[in-house]
C-alpha cells in the first residue's frame, strides 16, 4: 500500500538519526542552553540574514502558533486568517483557548490578500461600535498555504504595508517551509521572511525532522521574555538539545534548502500523470500538495492501492482527495501511482 495521506508520515533524515546517535550519550544542560542548539540558531541566523533575530525551538505547529499568537497580541485583539488557514480550521480552537479570536476572511486557493484586510481594516476603524469588538491586531498567512499554492514576493510586501498602516502585526506559518524553498514557482527567501514579517517558524515536522520547530522572531525586542513564556505555555522542552540537534543538522550545508526538492520531483510526476490521464485538479499547487477530483468509482480502485486523505465532496459522484509528497517519498511510488493512473 502506498501512502500519501501526509507529509510527516516518515521519521527523519538519516543526518539526524546520525548525528543524534553521535551526542546521545553527551551531557547536556537543558532547555535549549547547550551549544548545539546555540549553533542551530546561529545557523538559521545566518540563513536568514538576520544576525539579531531571535530563535527558539519548540515541539509542534500547532503549539507554536498558540504560543506566539498569544505573546504578541494584547488582550483584547484577534487574528486576521484565511478561512482556510490552519488557525481557523485543524487546531481544535488553540487559539480562541488562548483567549484570541481568530477573525476569518475569504481567501482565495488558500490565500488572503492585501485587499480584503485593507477592507477589514477599514470597515472596523470607520464602525462607531468597534470598542465593543475583537481588534485586529495580526495578520496570520501560511507558506505554502494549507492548499499548497505560494505567497509571491509582491504579495508579501503588499500585505506588509497594509500591516504598517493599520498597526498590525504580521506573522507567517512555515510548517511546510522547505517545500516553498525548494519549488521553482517561489520568489520568496528566509531574508526576504525576516525582512518582512514580525515572526515566522521553520517547520521541521513536516520538512524532515522528527519534531520541531524553529521560530524566529526578527526584532527580539518585541516579545520580552520570550523564553519565559515559552516555558509558561509548557512548550519549553527539557531535554532542548534534541531540538537543537536536528536543526543544526538541516541547516548544515543548506540540507533545508534542498530537502522539500523530492517531495516536489515527485508530485510534479503525478500531475503529469493526473493531466495526461484527463483528470482535473481542484486546486493549482505547485508544490508537495496535490488535490485530484475523482469519480467514486475510480477512486474506489486507486484505494486498493494509494492511500490519500479525503477532501470534499464537489457533487454526489466525485471526491477530492489530498495527495501529500515528502522529502522521503521515493520516485517509484509516484511513478507506481501515475501507472495506475
Amino acid at each position: 500500500m502506498i501512502s500519501l495521506t501526509s507529509d510527516y508520515e516518515e521519521g527523519a533524515h538519516p543526518r539526524i538519526l546520525h548525528r543524534l546517535e553521535a551526542v546521545n550519550l553527551v551531557k547536556q544542560p537543558g532547555y535549549g542552553t547547550d551549544t548545539i542548539t546555540d549553533s542551530a540558531a546561529a545557523r538559521i541566523r545566518a540563513a536568514c540574514a538576520c544576525p539579531e533575530a531571535e530563535v527558539r525551538f519548540l515541539i509542534g505547529g500547532t503549539q507554536t502558533n498558540a504560543v506566539v499568537i498569544g505573546a504578541l497580541l494584547a488582550p483584547y485583539e484577534g487574528v486576521l486568517a484565511a478561512g482556510t488557514g490552519h488557525v481557523a480550521v485543524h487546531e481544535a480552537g488553540a487559539i480562541e483557548a488562548g483567549g484570541h479570536k481568530v477573525l476569518t476572511l475569504p481567501g482565495e486557493a488558500g490565500k488572503l490578500s492585501a485587499a480584503s484586510v485593507e477592507d477589514f481594516c477599514h470597515t472596523f476603524e470607520t464602525d462607531g461600535n468597534r470598542d465593543h469588538m475583537v481588534h485586529p491586531g495580526m495578520v496570520y498567512l501560511s507558506q505554502p498555504t494549507e492548499y499548497g499554492t505560494l505567497y509571491r514576493l509582491e504579495e508579501l510586501k503588499s500585505m506588509r504595508a497594509v500591516c504598517d498602516r493599520h498597526g498590525l502585526r504580521l506573522y507567517v506559518d512555515g510548517a511546510r517551509l522547505a517545500y516553498a524553498l525548494a519549488c521553482p514557482a517561489n520568489d520568496v527567501s528566509l531574508p526576504d521572511l525576516a525582512r518582512l514579517t514580525d515572526a515566522f517558524y521553520i517547520g521541521g515536522t513536516k520538512c524532515g525532522a522528527l519534531f520541531g520547530e524553529a521560530v524566529v522572531v526578527p526584532d527580539p525586542a518585541l516579545i520580552p521574555h520570550f523564553f519565559t513564556i515559552i516555558k509558561q505555555r509548557g512548550a519549553l522542552l527539557a531535554k532542548g538539545w534534541l531540538l537543537g540537534v536536528q536543526f543544526d543538522e538541516l541547516f548544515r550545508d543548506d540540507l533545508y534548502l534542498r530537502i522539500g526538492a523530492p517531495a516536489l520531483a515527485a508530485a510534479d510526476l503525478i500531475r503529469a500523470a493526473l493531466e495526461k490521464a484527463g483528470i482535473p485538479t481542484a486546486i493549482n499547487s505547485p508544490t508537495n500538495q496535490i488535490f485530484p477530483i475523482l469519480e467514486d468509482t475510480r477512486l474506489s480502485s486507486l484505494d486498493r492501492v494509494v492511500e490519500g486523505s479525503f477532501w470534499e465532496k464537489p457533487d454526489p459522484e466525485h471526491t477530492v482527495i489530498r495527495l501529500a509528497t515528502s522529502w522521503a517519498t521515493p520516485l517509484s511510488d509516484a511513478q507506481t501511482l501515475a501507472d495506475l493512473l
